[in-house]
């Protein structure tokens, strides 16, 4: 289930057990379910969510995704940035080198193969002859929550703003 906040802002993924906790409690509405699918008690019945709302808007600081090693893989597919090879062990790589300035950013690391990263050495892309597949990005924790479950609903994506 899709949970939202009172402002339709995307929150967390959460199992059904707790969003038919939520709705029973009055802390939840449904915002989107599946028609052909009932969870039935023997006094109560609901229709099965998958967008379920807040009633009461939580206030959370903005939700950034940690700088780390696991992120900047998926972030990537976990392919090379270089030669776009998923097949072999990757590592993390600098864009710009430590020993040109560059430093430990979202916008400057990205997933290399050992082959790329050695034959890049301590240079960058266009001093290696070898340009990136992709331009590095800071991810927003809504791709995250997207990467965080194996099929994407499809009530979901009006919420994911997504096409």
């Amino acid at each position: 289930m899709l949970l939202l906040n009172q402002s339709y802002e995307p929150l967390s993924i959460c199992t059904v057990k707790k969003a038919i906790i939520l709705l029973y409690l009055g802390k939840a509405e449904i915002v989107a379910k599946k028609d052909s699918l009932m969870i039935r008690s023997a006094k109560i019945s609901f229709n099965w969510p998958t967008v379920i709302r807040l009633s009461r808007y939580i206030h959370l600081p903005f939700q950034k995704v940690m700088l780390n090693r696991k992120n900047i893989l998926k972030r990537d597919g976990y392919k090379c940035a270089y030669c776009g090879r998923s097949d072999l062990p990757l590592t993390i790589d600098h864009v710009i080198p430590r020993s040109h300035g560059g430093k430990d950013t979202w916008e400057n690391l990205v997933a290399a193969c050992y082959r790329c990263n050695n034959k890049k050495g301590n240079r960058t892309p266009a001093e290696a002859n070898m340009p990136l597949l992709f331009k590095p990005y800071a991810p927003s924790h809504i791709m995250f929550l997207v990467h965080s479950v194996n099929r994407l609903d499809e009530s979901w994506k009006p919420f994911l703003f997504q096409d």
